[in-house]
């Protein structure tokens, strides 16, 4: 073979990974609207309002005859989708890696998760079951697709790309939640000018969520190719697959002890976004409009961050990196213990703050996690990761909750969330990298 033949071949597949990077990064600008506008914003007091119209008295629904207050109606319905979801991964992600076959598996989960959210706009009137069934749907559907998606990265980046690809992709999903919830919000700020009621306004920003998703979901089908695998077991059952995939994981105790302390900040993470509305709201007195506006700071500033951050770990490395992030976000927090009541401008920093750090600490935590995993084990390894990420993300609002309960201070609760980011950058500095990728049968990048 000459060598024109040789770089001709090599430019082919430089240029065909390029083409599936492109591709790959839309999943996320598909799916990331349905976090922001749906799960974030939207439905949570929407299908609560639907649930309290179709209450008793007292005040409780009766979903298969169980009382449940229409007030934890939500909650639960998201708890029995992290269920869901803990049961189909580990299954779905060897179905994957056995048969090299992601692709459909990924077109069924997103097609699934689209289909529940575009069905929300016929969510109205005391329809509170219905809301329930499409969002246990939709959310378990969404940490599958994750899951799939995520397993790609190993295959579509070499090792010293790696942090940039996850980042850009991120990033990707952050401007698709911004550009959408701008959209969403003005629709539902101004219905009556499109001559809609205000529930009307709110379905179809529901639904808008599924249709932005199934749609641009073509991008990453059409360009995402299938590879076969080494990899030859019989998948087991829900349950007994994860016990499988744990067990196998105990052979890579350093990819485990990685694990384990993403999953401890990773709950933090997760318990400051879902938290920070109500210690703005309760503990600092500010307006809805006030938190609309800062969770789309958060949004456009992540895309800068997840950028930003990219390019650091180029330098300094991805580990390196990911630790002086768990450092900001534990100067964020204790800058939000002093923040002054009534001052939006001051939340709006802290917001920021929040923003800058958040979509590259998520970003080169994946890329990280990626030169941890076996090949031929992509599929089923995330899944381990997505349960991190998804179904165990409960110590952090548990925390939160008991501090303020013993406290009365919502700024007691927002400071107790720094022992993540602290325990999180001890365990997480106790990790060989280098020597986990390695034991993990991958090639180290020069800089990790």
């Amino acid at each position: 073979m000459s060598t024109d033949t040789v770089r001709r071949d090599a430019a082919d597949d430089t240029a065909g990974l390029r083409r599936e990077q492109r591709g790959w990064y839309f999943y996320d600008w598909a799916c990331s609207v349905y976090s922001t506008s749906v799960v974030t914003v939207f439905l949570g007091p929407y299908l609560t309002a639907v649930a309290e119209r179709a209450a008793d008295a007292d005040g409780y629904v009766h979903p298969l005859g169980v009382p449940v207050r229409a007030g934890s109606f939500f909650a639960y319905s998201v708890s029995l989708s992290v269920i869901l979801a803990v049961v189909v991964m580990p299954l779905v992600g060897s179905v994957a890696d056995r048969t090299g076959r992601k692709k459909p598996l990924l077109a069924a989960a997103a097609y699934t998760g689209a289909a529940a959210t575009t069905g929300m706009f016929f969510l109205d009137g005391d329809r509170y079951l219905l809301g329930g069934a499409l969002l246990v749907v939709a959310n378990a559907a969404q940490s599958v697709g994750m899951m799939l998606y995520n397993s790609y990265l190993p295959q579509i980046a070499p090792p010293e790309e790696r942090d940039a690809v996850s980042s850009r992709g991120w990033a990707f999903g952050y401007a698709a939640g911004s550009t959408v919830l701008v959209a969403n919000l003005v629709l539902y700020s101004a219905h009556g000018s499109f001559g809609l009621t205000e529930t009307a306004a709110v379905r179809v920003c529901l639904a808008s969520a599924g249709l932005w998703w199934g749609a641009f979901t073509l991008v990453p089908l059409r360009r995402l190719r299938d590879r076969h695998t080494r990899v030859e077991r019989a998948s087991a059952p829900g349950l007994r697959q994860l016990t499988a995939t744990v067990r196998d994981m105990r052979r890579h105790p350093l990819t485990l002890a990685f694990l384990l302390a993403y999953l401890i900040y990773n709950d933090g993470i997760q318990t400051v976004i879902t938290q920070a509305s109500v210690y703005g709201s309760q503990e600092l007195g500010l307006s809805q409009s006030t938190l609309i506006v800062a969770v789309l700071l958060v949004q456009v500033l992540a895309v800068a961050g997840a950028l930003a951050m990219g390019r650091l770990a180029r330098t300094y490395g991805a580990q390196r990196t990911v630790l002086g992030s768990l450092v900001a976000w534990t100067v964020t927090l204790a800058a939000g213990y002093f923040l002054p009541a009534k001052a939006p401008v001051f939340f709006f920093v802290l917001a920021a703050g929040i923003g800058l750090v958040l979509g590259g600490s998520q970003a080169l935590s994946r890329s990280l996690f990626s030169h941890l995993v076996p090949p031929g084990k992509e599929a089923e390894y995330f899944s381990a990761y997505e349960l991190s990420d998804r179904g165990m993300s409960w110590l952090g609002p548990l925390l939160f909750g008991m501090t303020y309960q013993l406290t009365g201070s919502y700024r007691s609760a927002i400071i107790s969330l720094v022992a993540f980011f602290v325990i999180g950058f001890v365990l997480l500095a106790r990790v060989p990298v280098r020597r986990a990728i390695g034991e993990a049968g991958n090639p180290v990048p020069e800089k990790i």
